[in-house]
């Protein structure tokens, strides 16, 4: 599979692909690119219907040419962690915010998931966010306050007594716990209009309908993210004894 940068032939085809209704896998296939590369460049160029290759190659040797300029003077920037690739490092957190986006969160919100993800503690500061982000305090506290309403970030103090922002395994149980509680509201509001609209009638059919629909999809949500909490936890605590390391 060949590396480096796209080429504006590799954007004409994905354009062409996207113009024919190929899904990103098949666009990704023809070019011999991952498809995260091609999810990536076409979310962050228009998405699927405003896509336009001249367009984006011209935004790419932009945003190349403002890291040229930003670049910090001096001395080089620590290696990353464990010797990883610090450019691989920085293309991957792109995927995940593009990922995080095409999930509908929005994506100054998907920056802070994903830089908080790709952290080995898992958690940073405001300030650390505002400098790794390059973006304003004021944006961070906005992405903070709307991950914690979706239960996608909690918040913590260190030993410093700073707060600290933090993402972990069970963030994302106590998220699918809260998209539980936001679908029974709807179950219970959907019931709650049958009568007002009148048994039998085509919009309280309706409204029935979305409500079984709906309380299935919470029940299995609810076992799923019990049952795969219980096993994760069960996995970690026979690592941690060194009694089951596969």
């Amino acid at each position: 599979m060949p590396g480096g940068r796209l080429t504006q032939q590799d954007r004409q085809q994905i354009a062409l692909g996207l113009a024919d209704g190929l899904a990103y896998a098949e666009i990704a296939r023809r070019i011999d690119r991952p498809t995260s590369t091609i999810t990536r460049e076409v979310m962050r160029n228009g998405g699927p219907t405003a896509y336009r290759a001249d367009l984006a190659h011209r935004a790419t040797e932009r945003r190349a040419h403002r890291r040229r300029q930003n670049a910090p003077r001096g001395p080089e920037a620590p290696p990353q962690a464990y010797g990883r690739d610090p450019e691989a490092v920085r293309e991957y957190g792109e995927t995940l915010t593009t990922v995080y986006m095409t999930s509908g969160v929005p994506k100054m919100m998907a920056g802070v998931m994903a830089c908080l993800s790709i952290t080995d503690s898992g958690s940073l500061t405001a300030s650390e966010l505002v400098q790794r982000l390059q973006v304003s305090p004021a944006s961070i506290s906005k992405a903070i306050t709307f991950l914690e309403a979706q239960s996608l970030v909690r918040r913590e103090r260190d030993e410093s007594r700073r707060e600290r922002y933090v993402v972990d395994d069970d963030i994302w149980y106590q998220s699918m716990m809260s998209s539980v509680r936001s679908l029974d509201q709807i179950v219970e509001t959907a019931r709650q209009g049958i009568d007002i609209l009148g048994r039998g009638t085509p919009a309280a059919a309706r409204l029935e309908n979305i409500a079984r629909f709906l309380d299935f999809v919470s029940e299995s949500t609810l076992r799923a993210a019990e049952q795969a909490r219980e096993v994760l936890h069960m996995d970690a605590g026979a690592t941690s004894d060194g009694t089951d390391r596969g």
